[in-house]
């Protein structure tokens, strides 16, 4: 198998997709699969390596640290007609996307889309819901070719069942157990950032309005004062809404940055909840890190993160937006320790059984029913959402 994949974000970017897809590669080379990456270039100085075909590019204007690709068609096709490619995974809609659409459809040749983002939901957020008709017009186009079009979870699944989209396959997420784990639990943690407080609330993601900060920046607000004097918030991560957030929040409240690796896997295990207020979630990565950290999740009751939480056993499910649902979910948890060891071991035991290899397997092969059915004129059995 020769796979090209076109993507508009790649490691070193620090988000589910690119790592997700920096995750593929790697697996790819350890089963020794032939494939190629066309990314968009960050930096001049940036190294890349063989399998990785960079593109001029220009920061999105939604997200700054994500980039468009402006690829140069005629030097794009050149490159994938001495590959010679069986199957073309275009994880993006935008330019890159297009590039690797076209190619596929002029030649013939195998094709599968993975929808990773609800851009018709961060238009909303950033005051352009009028370009949401529009959007979904462009991505039903898109998406009409495809032998299949990968999706996280069950509920991206029936998103798109129900703006009329079929031929979807599901293309769960791993986490890396080994790194996330209670084992790297440390007092060093709570000594770093000078937390005293019996418990350890954490914030793990993008400050930015469509991960529903304004409700987490209610909830450290209005929590009662008997609620207040016994929790410390841990803020993980960085956006356009971070000096907003640093402004209206309370004392209690310290924020970290971007961590990654140990560091960050040490803040999850050291940790006693995890609080994520997003209501947009195509699956929530971070979430699945935080269970295999034995964490329980207070977590918005829409997106991804349903596929994952079990109410009452790894974690509570509270209405999207209200911040006093989420108050009371916490105010349970803070009263009732004791039920705490049963929910650590629930999560971790359910993150136990989601490793990245599995994932990819499962993707490989369908990968090769796609090229076989392609090649001799069959059908696919798909999910329903």
């Amino acid at each position: 198998m020769r796979l090209a994949l076109f993507t508009d974000t790649y490691v070193p970017q620090m988000n589910g997709v690119a790592l997700t897809l920096g995750r593929l590669t790697d697996y790819l080379n350890r089963r020794g699969v032939e494939h190629l990456v066309f990314t968009p270039k960050c930096t001049d100085e940036m190294a890349y390596s063989e399998l990785i075909r960079p593109v001029p590019s220009v920061p999105f204007f939604l997200y700054p640290e994500c980039r468009i690709a402006l690829p140069n068609i005629i030097s794009l096709r050149s490159e994938l007609d001495r590959f010679r490619p069986h199957l073309l995974h275009m994880a993006t809609p935008f330019n890159i996307g297009l590039c690797g659409l076209h190619y596929a459809r002029k030649h013939r040749i195998s094709h599968v889309a993975s929808y990773h983002t609800h851009f018709d939901r961060y238009l909303t957020y950033y005051r352009m819901k009028r370009a949401v008709p529009l959007y979904w017009t462009y991505m039903k186009w898109f998406h009409q070719s495809c032998d299949a079009t990968f999706v996280p979870s069950t509920d991206t699944m029936q998103h798109l069942h129900a703006q009329g989209f079929d031929r979807m396959l599901l293309w769960s997420r791993g986490v890396d157990c080994a790194l996330y784990t209670p084992d790297k639990h440390t007092n060093a943690v709570r000594e770093r950032y000078g937390i005293t407080a019996p418990h350890l609330l954490l914030y793990v993601g993008r400050i930015a309005p469509e991960k529903d900060i304004d409700t987490l920046s209610a909830v450290m607000r209005t929590l009662p004062d008997s609620l207040k004097e016994r929790v410390h918030w841990l803020i993980v991560g960085d956006g356009p809404q971070l000096e907003e957030l640093r402004e209206q929040a309370p004392d209690n409240v310290t924020f970290a940055g971007y961590k990654q690796g140990v560091e960050l896997a040490e803040i999850y295990a050291s940790s006693d909840l995890f609080f994520f207020p997003s209501s947009t979630e195509t699956f929530g990565n971070v979430v699945q890190e935080a269970m295999a950290s034995g964490l329980p999740v207070i977590a918005a009751n829409s997106g991804g993160v349903r596929d994952m939480i079990v109410p009452g056993q790894t974690g509570t499910l509270c209405e999207p937006r209200q911040p006093e649902s989420f108050i009371q979910a916490i105010d349970a948890f803070v009263n009732a320790p004791e039920q705490w060891a049963d929910f650590r071991k629930a999560a971790r035991s359910f993150a136990l059984g989601r490793s990245w290899d599995a994932i990819f397997d499962r993707l490989l092969e369908d990968y090769e029913q796609i090229i076989d059915a392609r090649r001799i004129g069959s059908k696919l059995g798909f999910y329903t959402a």
